[in-house]
């Protein structure tokens, strides 16, 4: 099952041609780490919007809603916090309207994340990612500060803006359901800002009368499974603030249940994505796509299980894909996996 992006009937240059292809992503389905379950497993990849993650849907969908409203004047600064990827999309969206963009970000941020966000142009401002809600310091206070600070700015608040899960109400989820042929019986997605789970799912169980399951993937350190706040050492997914500090875009009652997975299997199952099915995929999306395995296993025979892959995994070359910062952060993946991750001088693949 794949999706077809949309062929924008306009020159190539054109801005609007780029931000046509945002969105009709492939749906494929797990053919290798699936042997021996009942049911089908399949993966969406995100990694195939032009800025290279699942991000690029909710940026359009922010600034579309606030050019309509006017809180987004021609030319005006857009100012935004974020890991990562919601940034990369803002940032080529801003390049290819005439917005400026500043990001605010963690001192955790990849590489290549960093690298991408200087190549579409924007300002990127480090700050303590992990600084508590009442600090000067943390990347949502330094975000107001930026806006505040300069004339006609516009701030999205990814965490709270409507437009966040409409955008995966509106696109997302019906392209799971045409690529599927409403068979999908199990949604599972990591949750961030909550944007990608509660727009996707709220759509799922209208058009299914309440018959798909929604599964939130949770890495630990995350509170949204009920654990412990703690380091959280898979981007862009879980949260460490108190419940009456959760984004305003999750609506908690859209997801049926939540499975928390350890970092191990989060690594391990990102690096066999790579090695046994040819994808490469983001730690977020190993997170998934272990949950989603639990649930096929567990799951009535003949189930269809589709997880979210946010990003690609080339975004974390110098991270998940690194044995030594896996070491620095005691991710011990499995053996066979740990072997892929040899040095070439050993004659084994890395």
């Amino acid at each position: 099952m794949t999706g077809k992006h949309t062929v924008a009937e306009k020159l190539p240059n054109d801005a609007d041609a780029v931000l046509a292809q945002v969105g009709g992503t492939p749906l494929v389905r797990l053919r290798t780490i699936t042997k021996g379950l009942a049911s089908a497993v399949y993966v969406k990849l995100e990694s195939e919007n032009p800025g290279g993650s699942i991000k690029d849907r909710t940026a359009l969908s922010m600034v579309r809603a606030a050019e309509r409203s006017g809180a987004l004047q021609p030319g005006a600064t857009i100012v935004e916090s974020t890991s990562g990827n919601t940034g990369i999309g803002l940032a080529l969206i801003g390049a290819l309207t005439g917005h400026p963009v500043v990001v605010v970000t963690g001192d955790s941020i990849s590489a290549e994340k960093l690298a991408a966000l200087h190549r579409y142009g924007a300002r990127v401002v480090i700050t303590d990612w992990d600084a508590p809600s009442g600090s000067p310091e943390n990347a949502r206070a330094v975000a107001a500060r930026i806006t505040a600070e300069t004339p006609g700015a516009w701030r999205p608040l990814q965490f709270d803006n409507p437009a966040n899960p409409q955008a995966h109400y509106d696109t997302t989820a019906p392209e799971i359901w045409e690529q599927t042929g409403g068979a999908v019986t199990h949604f599972v997605a990591g949750v961030g800002t909550g944007g990608t789970i509660s727009g996707t799912g709220r759509y799922l169980k209208e058009k299914s009368a309440g018959h798909v399951e929604v599964i939130g993937a949770d890495p630990f350190g995350s509170v949204y499974s009920g654990g412990h706040a703690g380091q959280i050492l898979v981007d862009g997914v879980g949260n460490t603030w108190p419940e009456a500090d959760w984004p305003k875009a999750f609506n908690r009652s859209t997801v049926d249940r939540f499975l928390r997975i350890p970092n191990d299997e989060v690594y391990t199952t990102a690096h066999r994505l790579l090695n046994d099915e040819g994808l490469s995929l983001g730690p977020s999306s190993g997170l998934a796509v272990a949950a989603a395995l639990r649930v096929a296993l567990a799951a009535p025979h003949g189930s269809v299980v589709v997880a979210i892959a946010p990003d690609a995994g080339s975004n974390y070359l110098s991270k998940a894909f690194n044995p030594v910062w896996l070491a620095e952060n005691h991710i011990r993946v499995a053996p066979d996996v740990a072997e892929e991750l040899a040095e070439p001088s050993t004659g084994r693949r890395t």
